[in-house]
């Protein structure tokens, strides 16, 4: 099964914005309402009974069930006899909320998150619509339960034969956005070895080095706007909580926000696209940035934005039929691309990789793309690919006898 999501910008009446606003903030209710259940039951769980605090604790009784996903929804259903608020919203969008609280309380334990948060007004930002039956797009409107037919800007066409699973609509500072699921029953296999190999060094002075000596240079996207947004934050905390002035200053704040991650994002799809017209197969380090994110660079490797770069490469690369791997990071830097040989630690002001074995020379983020290639080589192609250098002539024959 293929699965695709595209985003489109919608253009909603007046009315349809007042229902859009009416759903998130029945969602928001919901969702502070089922997480506060869950805390509360957690809470009076905490100690023993001959243990309990003398100014005050939570007490439920034994008896009563951990408030799970299926106890909620049912308290729902049985909610909305009494709370018409409830029954002005698709009762499926509110049992997606629940679901989504359901997994981010799992993610505690299981994925090492933090635990969830209480919704403020602006922080419920999308809703979910699981099932769509019918006509969904008729040229340029989109059909959603309880909205009806919505005005969106057609960026580009929905591809032949896909159909229209679920919609999401997502509120951002420059206004609404459905993402659309599209399925289509077909089997993809994956993407074999082929073409010519680059291997990608990620850093600090330059975005990224290949292995075909190309250096792409730092955008610095929230550098660039830093003192704009400080400007506008300095402004914020002398606005009266609650005014207007504050809410105007808050949307531009917002506004400035998406714009370096809508520019950071565009940076990264063009980036990718620019990189598999090069190469037939790619390989990158395999990096935990949680750690980088906490060192003394961590500002600057935020505003790169690794980590999504990576994720939409591997996109780009399964779209077009490149092959994407990522290798082990350990000592690239420190390893002579030509001929293997240990050279040392190098410090960040050393930009030249000198190899003293072989005489190699080269810039040092260059040096090290071209060891994280030769690894991916060596991966994919076993020992055949032991002694692959630089040389294009070697790989191709070394290639040819793969296929």
């Amino acid at each position: 099964m293929l699965t695709l999501t595209y985003e489109y910008k919608l253009i909603p009446t007046r009315q349809q914005v007042l229902d859009i606003e009416n759903i998130l903030t029945v969602c928001r209710k919901v969702w502070n309402f089922a997480l506060r259940e869950r805390k509360d039951w957690v809470n009076s769980r905490k100690c023993r009974v001959d243990a309990c605090s003398l100014d005050q604790e939570y007490i439920i009784q034994p008896a009563i069930s951990f408030p799970n996903y299926h106890i909620q929804a049912k308290n729902l259903t049985e909610a909305k006899r009494v709370i018409p608020e409830l029954g002005s919203v698709n009762a499926q969008v509110l049992q997606q909320v629940l679901r989504t609280l359901d997994r981010a309380w799992d993610d505690i334990w299981k994925r090492g998150f933090g635990f969830p948060r209480f919704k403020k007004h602006f922080r419920m930002r999308s809703f979910v619509f699981p099932q769509l039956k019918g006509e969904i797009v008729k040229a340029n409107h989109v059909k959603l339960p309880q909205l009806g037919w919505v005005n969106f800007h057609v960026s580009r066409a929905i591809p032949d034969g896909f159909k229209v699973k679920q919609a999401r609509v997502v509120r951002k500072a420059s206004g609404y956005f459905v993402m659309l699921s599209l399925q289509l029953d077909v089997n993809v296999p994956e993407v074999p070895f082929h073409g010519h190999p680059i291997g990608i060094d990620i850093g600090l002075e330059s975005f990224l080095a290949t292995s075909d000596s190309e250096l792409v240079a730092a955008p610095a996207f929230f550098n660039s706007l830093h003192s704009k947004l400080e400007l506008l934050q300095r402004k914020l905390k002398h606005k009266k909580l609650g005014s207007n002035n504050r809410r105007k200053l808050n949307s531009k704040i917002a506004r400035l926000h998406q714009q370096i991650t809508d520019t950071r994002k565009d940076f990264h799809w063009k980036l990718s696209h620019h990189l598999c017209d090069r190469a037939g197969a790619i390989f990158v380090e395999d990096i935990d940035f949680r750690t980088w994110a906490k060192g003394m660079f961590g500002k600057h490797t935020l505003d790169a934005s690794f980590g999504q770069f990576f994720n939409i490469l591997s996109y780009v690369c399964w779209k077009r039929g490149v092959f994407f791997a990522k290798v082990s990071k350990d000592y690239t830097s420190q390893i002579c691309p030509e001929c293997g040989a240990l050279t040392g630690k190098k410090g960040l002001s050393i930009r030249e990789h000198n190899c003293p074995e072989c005489g190699y020379k080269t810039h040092r983020d260059v040096a090290a793309a071209q060891v994280i290639r030769n690894r991916g080589v060596s991966a994919v192609l076993g020992s055949h690919a032991t002694c692959f250098k630089s040389a294009e002539p070697l790989f191709s024959v070394v290639a040819s006898q793969v296929e």
